[in-house]
């Protein structure tokens, strides 16, 4: 059942049912097509009008407590990646198995603003201490992202990040991103830090953290458009595709998804200190453009 939170000329936005424990709002504007899911403050759907969908979303994604949704921008924080302190372990941290908080809806002339937050104490043994996160996001021709993260405890605090965004694309095979030729990287399939060499296309499986946070464009030969990804405050790019025979052992993909997205994504792989009482901020700019 829809329910409506806000609406005038320019478009309407409404608390939608993706499942019993999940509700995402749904997002109709004279520029665009969102849908963002409070489970995990979790961005699932962005279409410019005009434009192909540029995030992807598993027909297969579960929408279940305790599952993360695959596709979208999953929010990885406040660690990416496996983290352990002794027989404590957590993956890709909480705030994307978290419920966030519906603050604001803001309809206007060329965008819809919509503000999520996180806050507690205690969320997990590996991050006990007091925060707030305040998710603001901007839905138009352009789509913006900014996390501002609070430390509320009396101590500085370590994160490491990363907005988990898979891009669509006509086939990993027709995508380049220039940008990265010229920066050093870590393998994680090899376990090898390794120079900067030419990538030829975006098949997997591949999974590389690179060392450069320069604008990126996702160029996609076949569709001739880019996907132009401005980072703020992250330090490095992840490129991941889990390739074939990783996709057919993931519940959560479907048949052949492997084949239509590419994931980039804004990070923060090495960690960053939020000092006592003090406030930082990530985030990402993303545009389409012509090619």
């Amino acid at each position: 059942m829809n329910k409506a939170i806000t609406q005038n000329e320019f478009g309407s936005a409404a608390l939608i049912n993706l499942s019993d424990s999940h509700q995402a709002i749904d997002i109709q504007h004279q520029s665009c097509t969102a849908k963002v899911s409070l489970y995990g403050g979790h961005v699932l759907a962005w279409q410019p009008k005009g434009q192909k969908p540029v995030f992807w979303l598993s027909d297969s994604a579960s929408y279940e407590s305790g599952s993360a949704i695959r596709g979208g921008i999953p929010l990885c924080w406040p660690w990416f990646g496996p983290h352990s302190k002794g027989e404590i372990k957590g993956n890709h941290g909480f705030a994307r198995q978290s419920v966030w908080q519906l603050d604001e809806v803001v309809i206007e002339e060329n965008a819809v603003k919509v503000i999520l937050s996180l806050e507690g104490e205690n969320k997990h043994l590996l991050w006990p201490q007091a925060f707030s996160v305040k998710q603001a996001l901007s839905f138009g021709e352009t789509f913006e992202q900014r996390l501002y993260i609070s430390n509320l405890s009396d101590e500085s605090v370590d994160y490491t990040s990363a907005l988990h965004s898979y891009f669509t694309v006509s086939s990993p095979k027709n995508c380049q991103v220039a940008t990265l030729n010229k920066a050093a990287f870590d393998d994680k399939i090899t376990q090898q830090s390794c120079a900067a060499t030419l990538l030829n296309d975006c098949v997997g499986p591949l999974d590389r953290i690179y060392y450069n946070n320069e604008v990126s464009i996702l160029e996609d030969s076949q569709w001739q458009r880019g996907i132009e990804i401005t980072p703020l405050n992250c330090q490095q790019w992840v490129l991941w595709n889990p390739g074939k025979a990783i996709a057919e052992n993931m519940a959560d993909v479907h048949s052949g998804g492997e084949n239509e997205y590419v994931c980039l994504e804004a990070a923060n792989t090495q960690w960053q200190t939020v000092a006592a009482k003090s406030t930082v901020t990530i985030g990402q700019n993303i545009r389409v453009i012509a090619l």
